[in-house]
């Protein structure tokens, strides 16, 4: 065993996972002290703390092999053997470099992005789920889109890479027409983006088997992070011969994944049958009319 470590069996861990910033999203920041980017720590230091693996920086519980070569734990449950001498990886902690970490203070990672502050180790990651130069994914749900950027790219990226439609105002009517009603697997209509109250926000309509009962949904989602999607509600309706269907909410962040929002069924959800009667009974072809409003304030 190397000196200045022990085994995982064998060390009660007095080192949580949450005391080390990998904490719950949300967190407020406004009484976390910081300071400026100025001073830095070593920077062989900050190499000694970069994974061979993953190539990102290693919080405890950091692990080594017999000769020292250091793994952080999630590389350490996907590979077997020492990247370095590729001697086989036992569950030995390296409490030293652990101890050295919590010294250290770090830039944000997204400091080349204009982000200037600097945080103590064991407090970087925390800022940085909640950093606002912290680049969004793009929202378009109709494929897995790599792109990345700030609000204002990824509204330009949306209207001249993927044509979606843009709109401004804030009440809105869209009719949703499928001519194979039947037909729910993966359906996704295309994104429609409305510009309002100086904000984007993106109309979802899809449809897929929930278990096994196919369903439409219709949600809304903010461009821009949970805190300010909060300030915000929004509406949606669907109806037709008497019968009307309201769903009212708060716009999930684009933080939150498509997919994420859509299984977590946080939106207005049509059961095929009720949306095939208020398309006109025939049970032929989809004819939805989906209307809503956006406003700012509590839910009404």
């Amino acid at each position: 065993m190397v000196p200045g470590s022990s085994s995982i069996d064998d060390v009660e861990s007095r080192v949580s996972v949450s005391d080390y910033g990998i904490a719950a999203e949300n967190v407020e920041y406004s009484n976390m002290p910081f300071r400026k980017l100025g001073k830095t720590s070593n920077t062989a230091v900050h190499e000694l703390l970069e994974c061979p693996v993953c190539m990102n920086m290693m919080y405890p519980p950091i692990l080594q092999c017999p000769n020292g070569h250091t793994v952080c734990s999630k590389c350490k449950s996907k590979v077997r053997f020492c990247p370095i001498c590729r001697h086989e990886l036992g569950n030995i902690r390296c409490l030293a470099l652990e101890k050295v970490a919590e010294s250290l203070e770090l830039p944000c990672v997204y400091q080349i992005l204009g982000c200037q502050e600097i945080f103590p180790y064991h407090n970087r990651l925390r800022h940085e789920q909640n950093c606002k130069f912290h680049p969004f994914t793009c929202p378009y749900a109709g494929a897995d889109c790599p792109v990345t950027g700030q609000i204002k790219y990824l509204v330009e990226h949306l209207k001249n890479d993927h044509n979606v439609d843009m709109q401004n105002g804030c009440t809105f009517n869209h009719r949703y027409v499928k001519s194979d009603p039947q037909e729910v697997e993966n359906a996704t209509w295309m994104l429609t983006v409305f510009n309002c109250f100086g904000h984007q926000f993106c109309l979802h309509f899809e449809a897929f088997n929930l278990g096994m009962s196919p369903v439409y949904m219709a949600f809304l989602r903010f461009m821009g992070d949970e805190h300010n999607a909060k300030k915000f509600c929004y509406s949606l309706e669907v109806g037709g011969y008497g019968r009307k269907l309201t769903w009212q909410g708060i716009p999930r962040s684009i933080r939150d994944s498509h997919k994420a929002v859509r299984d977590s069924l946080d939106g207005l959800i049509i059961q095929r049958n009720m949306a095939l009667f208020l398309s006109g009974g025939d049970r032929k072809e989809l004819k939805l009319k989906v209307g809503g409003r956006i406003w700012k304030g509590n839910l009404e």
